[in-house]
């Protein structure tokens, strides 16, 4: 009921066990699909469910029929412009990374967009070559076709040039990613990428920008420089670079440097101005014509010995089939590339879906980038995602939907077809200094370690994990390596979690850490205990560990000190020692524990305390006759606050249980609260419950587990002056709607 211009409110309910609940409130039954059901409903064939599928194979059906010609295809079209350009350039540069001849980079640029136009969802990203994919691809590529030496004996290279032999590498590993793709995507395991972290894949691509910006350096300084790869292929690059540092072309160089100057400064105006541009200009296809015009007019090649683009041939090739030998050669390799590739693509792509409210599919990402990487390497390109700075041109130019990601691709197309002989003098350092200013974004990711080390020092160390060892290890193995130093520091944050103590603050039915506050009440006898995480088999001894911290003692040796110390008793009133009054025990000699008498029975001290053959129970707390010493317990009733506790697994119930009996046997009254549905129902099922350990120590919440025990030891908490401070009816501050004044008082039933 709320109270007349207070805002607060109060709740006057019955204390509620789990049991009592359940008496009170009738629960619906909902009947649990089994297995077969499941499999029966998947492999039900109808019209809706036919036509679902099709809708979500082909997302482009969903948007094309609410496509707005009018006020969409304007921008598409100035979007699919702008970013062909991009894609072009970009294309050729990332082609020299992935070890190639630059103009495979333009059919990574039209095959996966066009097949990406009708099966992906999301309507703002650029599909085409990312820079750490061709990395890693141009990695593969120079394992098995070096540079220097013979290629690895692969069925089907004999006979082809170098460049044919890395092409079909390339278009081989391609189509097995693509085949990985589509069977994640297929097998509906799109949430793989969610072990993938903003953390560690900010580590990755950072190291990754590091290796572009080292395999870039041949083509700024005009070295020849063979390909490595493998661990510290990185430090066996440079120590080639620096040994010919003094055969530098300074041509190459100054043209690099030119380059880089211009397009920094222009994307930086293009950002801050980007309010006021109608289409960022595009820098890198301007200074392109003006490199490639300045090569050609004053003859760079054969003057200056640069190495440029060369003959690019006109149209496409013939489709050409994988080699299953690369496949089982690359099969390693190949898989953390579809991760990597899928899991760029898909971060991308939620950014943008949420900016602009839509919804994307991960699975059906997986499927969509599948095929386009399938189809692609049947035209011998290479593997796809997205480039974000493609990206973020495409969606900042205007772009609505894939029509603009499909104008690009005819960008791409007319260059490939009709004037790519124009780019034929191109310098190569032009390509290389380009790829290096885009790697700005991630270099800069640099400045994310001093935040990390302030807010979060374990992400903080899977950053610097994944970096360094992506680094020095190579990308593949450097994954791998921050994906388990990733999955180790969620396991030991779920393995040692700050367990607590909490106490009442006074005036409230709320409960919190005893150390953060002052004003706190702890009724005398009563522990609470909070478990902060799921309870499994490696962190069951840890949270037995620090309950027994918390208490003070430790319940097993309590009660084995008991049943030795009744053995004693029993011992001395058989012989005629000690004798039963009504006063008590009295005591008629002298006698001490012996710690090594009844050896052979040791193992029984764990089991319940007996007072059978005894005139009465002895009182624990009370000093003992015969000398006899058992450490005094003064706390009658524990708390295990449950409402963090997700899920327990059989290790844990029966290292619960164990210490549940302990704690019953020294006659500790235990109670469990706020305990999830789910977890009460699989203690029942695992047969949890017996004589010792009952479901009536289960309650809804941990103010009605206090308020019971507060009842029970009614005579022990009156005599504390403090006992008041306990409330019994709930008083909240901070209503959600404050009434006028003249507003008739409302009645809300809880």
């Amino acid at each position: 009921m709320m109270r007349p211009g207070a805002r607060q409110y109060v709740v006057t309910r019955p204390l509620y066990s789990e049991d009592s609940f359940a008496e009170e409130h009738e629960k619906v039954y909902r009947q649990r699909k089994t297995m077969l059901d499941h499999l029966k409903l998947y492999f039900t064939f109808d019209v809706k469910r036919v036509k679902h599928a099709a809708l979500s194979l082909l997302p482009v059906i969903g948007w094309l029929r609410i496509y707005r010609i009018k006020e969409w295809l304007l921008p598409d079209v100035v979007s699919g412009v702008s970013t062909g350009l991009v894609a072009v350039l970009q294309g050729m540069a990332y082609g020299l990374l992935a070890s190639l001849p630059p103009w495979y980079g333009l059919f990574s640029a039209f095959f996966p967009v066009v097949i990406y136009f009708f099966m992906g969802t999301s309507r703002h990203i650029s599909v085409g070559p990312f820079p750490v994919l061709c990395l890693m691809i141009g990695s593969v590529v120079t394992r098995l076709i070096p540079d220097e030496g013979p290629p690895v004996n692969i069925t089907g290279l004999e006979g082809l040039s170098v460049d044919d032999q890395r092409v079909l590498v390339a278009s081989s590993v391609t189509f097995l990613v693509g085949i990985m793709q589509l069977g994640m995507g297929l097998l509906q395991v799109g949430f793989v990428v969610m072990y993938l972290s903003d953390t560690l894949v900010s580590g990755f691509t950072t190291a990754a920008a590091i290796h572009i910006l080292v395999s870039q350096l041949k083509f700024v300084l005009g070295l020849q420089v063979s390909g490595f790869s493998g661990p510290l292929s990185l430090i066996y690059t440079l120590e080639v670079i620096f040994n010919k540092i003094t055969s530098t072309n300074v041509c190459d160089l100054v043209i690099a440097l030119i380059i880089m100057a211009m397009v920094f400064i222009v994307k930086e105006l293009n950002d801050k101005f980007k309010s006021k541009l109608p289409v960022p200009i595009p820098i890198e296809a301007i200074m392109t014509v003006i490199a490639c015009g300045v090569s050609y007019g004053f003859d760079f090649e054969n003057k200056f010995g640069i190495d440029v683009v060369g003959h690019i041939p006109q149209g496409y090739e013939s489709p050409v089939a994988p080699n299953l030998q690369i496949f089982q050669e690359t099969a390693m390799e190949a898989f953390p590339m579809a991760i990597v590739g899928f899991a760029v693509a898909f971060s991308v792509a939620k950014v943008y879906s949420v900016k602009h409210d839509y919804t994307i599919d991960g699975n059906q990402e997986l499927i969509a980038f599948g095929v386009s990487n399938m189809f692609g390497a049947t035209f011998k390109s290479f593997a796809a995602s997205t480039a974000l700075s493609r990206s973020a041109v495409q969606e900042s130019t205007g772009g609505k939907t894939q029509v603009a990601g499909l104008i690009s691709a005819i960008i791409v197309m007319i260059v490939t077809l009709a004037i790519g002989f124009l780019l034929a003098p191109l310098p190569k350092s032009v390509l290389g200094a380009v790829v290096i200013v885009n790697l700005k974004g991630m270099l800069m990711q640099f400045r994310d370690i001093p935040y990390l080390w302030r807010r979060d020092k374990p992400d903080c160390v899977v950053w610097l994990c994944t970096c360094t060892a992506s680094i020095l290890l190579g990308l593949d193995l450097g994954l791998a390596v921050g994906l388990g130093v990733e999955l180790i520091s969620v396991v030991l944050r779920v393995q040692f979690p700050r367990c607590s103590v909490l106490a009442n603050i006074m005036g409230t039915d709320i409960y919190k850490d005893r150390k953060d506050y002052f004003s706190i009440f702890e009724p005398e006898g009563v522990k609470i205990f909070r478990i902060p995480s799921p309870i499994f088999f490696a962190n069951i001894d840890f949270f037995k560990n620090k309950l027994v911290e918390a208490l003070g003692f430790n319940p097993l040796q309590i009660l084995k000190k008991r049943n030795k110390a009744l053995r004693r008793i029993k011992k001395l009133l058989k012989n005629g020692d000690l004798q039963w009054t009504s006063m008590g025990f009295l005591n008629t000699t002298c006698g001490s524990i012996g710690d090594s008498e009844d050896q052979d029975n040791m193992e029984e001290l764990d089991q319940p305390i007996d007072f059978k053959d005894l005139p009465a129970q002895i009182d624990w707390n009370r000093d003992l006759p015969a000398n006899i010493f058992v450490p005094k317990v003064e706390v009658h009733s524990l708390i295990l606050d449950f409402a963090a506790v997700s899920f327990l697994d059989i290790s844990a119930l029966k290292g619960l249980k164990t210490m549940l009996k302990e704690l019953i046997r020294i006659d500790i009254e235990v109670y469990i609260v706020a305990c999830d549905p789910y977890i009460l129902e699989k203690l029942h099922d695992c047969c949890f419950f017996d004589e010792e350990v009952q479901p009536s120590m289960f309650f809804l919440t941990l103010h009605d587990a206090m308020l019971n025990i507060l009842d029970k030891h009614s005579e022990q908490t009156e005599k504390n002056p403090d006992h008041g401070k306990i409330i019994t009816t709930v008083t909240v501050h901070n209503s959600l709607k404050i009434r006028e004044k003249d507003d008739p008082e409302p009645e809300h039933k809880f």
